[in-house]
């Protein structure tokens, strides 16, 4: 019975979404969405961020994690300070109807003090893939915003040494 719910919510959660070609989105303002990090306090992107710079790692899949992993590991590695947020983007309605239940499994597997800067986003999720197109869903999108929403670097193409480089140019 297990297996079988399995595959139906698979189905569900797969058959929802729509291919949007990718973008390049630097220079453009970033759309206001809104989520709810996984502490369950709603965030509107951008008006609730007032950092100078805020970096976006979004996801469209739960395979982005890898790509997602990279980024923030590099990160760390390079010496980069600035707040971060992963921002899983889900389209659909069937997710939002599962949303409870996906925040909690993401819950599980993210220790409790990163909780606040994982920022699932649902109703809002088809926006934000059409902005950015989510051709090859696998590699994150790494958004780097100013306190105004502008976008001052945007790439979708997985990680990399040179893209890492290039957006530390852009922080600093």
């Amino acid at each position: 019975m297990k297996s079988i719910l399995s595959v139906f919510i698979f189905i569900l959660l797969s058959a929802c979404t729509s291919q949007y070609p990718n973008q390049q989105v630097t220079g453009k303002q970033f759309p206001n969405i809104s989520g709810e990090n996984l502490e369950q306090n709603i965030v509107t992107i951008p008006r609730d961020f007032n950092a100078d710079k805020t970096l976006l790692l979004i996801g469209y899949k739960q395979d982005s994690q890898f790509d997602i992993d990279r980024w923030l590991i590099g990160l760390d590695m390079a010496g980069v300070t600035l707040p971060t947020y992963e921002l899983p983007t889900i389209a659909g309605m069937a997710p939002r109807m599962f949303s409870t239940f996906i925040d909690s499994g993401m819950r599980k597997g993210i220790p409790k003090e990163l909780w606040g800067g994982v920022i699932t986003i649902y109703k809002d999720g088809e926006a934000v893939q059409k902005f950015t197109g989510n051709q090859s869903p696998n590699n994150s999108r790494v958004v780097l915003i100013n306190n105004s929403g502008e976008i001052l670097y945007f790439y979708d193409r997985g990680f990399s040494v040179d893209a890492l480089n290039k957006l530390k140019a852009s922080i600093e």
